[in-house]
């Protein structure tokens, strides 16, 4: 990702209603961990906007964050108190069976290695522990926005379970999601890109905000009740090693 971005990032992920959403969605599976002590690992840290999330609602949680990235580290340790290691999510510094929890949120998609890293995981989680992760659907949604975030590849769900299931992780949940927007990002990126190179990194005006915040809740609760979206602007997973 560009240094650039990683700076919008830090001074967006607070406000802007897709980092709400998805640090929520992010806790739906591992309802079972939700006040108890845990162990747990965000694969690609960036500049820790769901730590800070995680942190605040999960005090009994051990929290670790690891990203290639030297000056999304810095931002992170800035932001948290959680130990951050500086390292690839595709040869993690963590030794076999160090985790309860591993979070992976909008990484995967950014580097070349997706396989690695999801051997990598299964590597560093506990017998019993849970995998989460939210990738980018669709390669024919490529746009101006992977550009700047600099995507490497964006994934269909039967794709990302596949490879899941080939790392000894069983599928617990698998879902498209940011499903009711989903018509507006294609009109975004496919129809009426901006003229500037820029990503969607950006709070908006309030009354958008609100809305989407809105639209994600609504998405919130079906996932709450154990139902799937036949599509979506990106995949979420959540799996378990045996």
């Amino acid at each position: 990702m560009q240094l650039d971005e990683y700076r919008k990032l830090a001074e967006t992920e607070d406000r802007m209603w897709y980092f709400h959403a998805l640090h929520q969605r992010v806790l739906l599976p591992l309802r079972p961990w939700r006040g108890k002590p845990a162990s747990v690992l965000d694969a690609g840290c960036g500049t820790g906007g769901l730590i800070r999330c995680l942190s605040s609602q999960e005090p009994l949680w051990t929290l670790t964050g690891l990203d290639f990235s030297p000056i999304a580290c810095s931002l992170a340790r800035e932001r948290t108190s959680a130990r951050i290691v500086e390292g690839s999510i595709t040869e993690m510094p963590f030794p076999p069976c160090s985790f309860d929890i591993v979070i992976c949120a909008d990484v995967l998609s950014q580097i070349k290695g997706g396989s690695l890293a999801l051997h990598e995981i299964a590597r560093v989680l506990r017998p019993g522990g849970v995998m989460v992760i939210n990738v980018a659907a669709y390669r024919w949604m490529w746009s101006y926005h992977d550009e700047q975030v600099e995507t490497k590849h964006r994934y269909r769900r039967s794709e990302l379970t596949r490879m899941a299931r080939s790392c000894g992780l069983r599928p617990l949940e698998a879902s498209y999601v940011n499903t009711i927007i989903f018509p507006l990002i294609i009109a975004r990126r496919k129809i009426l890109p901006p003229k500037a190179a820029t990503s969607d990194v950006m709070v908006y005006s309030p009354l958008v905000e609100t809305t989407f915040a809105f639209m994600a809740k609504i998405e919130h609760t079906w996932l709450r009740l154990g139902l799937s979206f036949p599509t979506g602007c990106s995949v979420f997973l959540a799996a378990s090693k045996s």
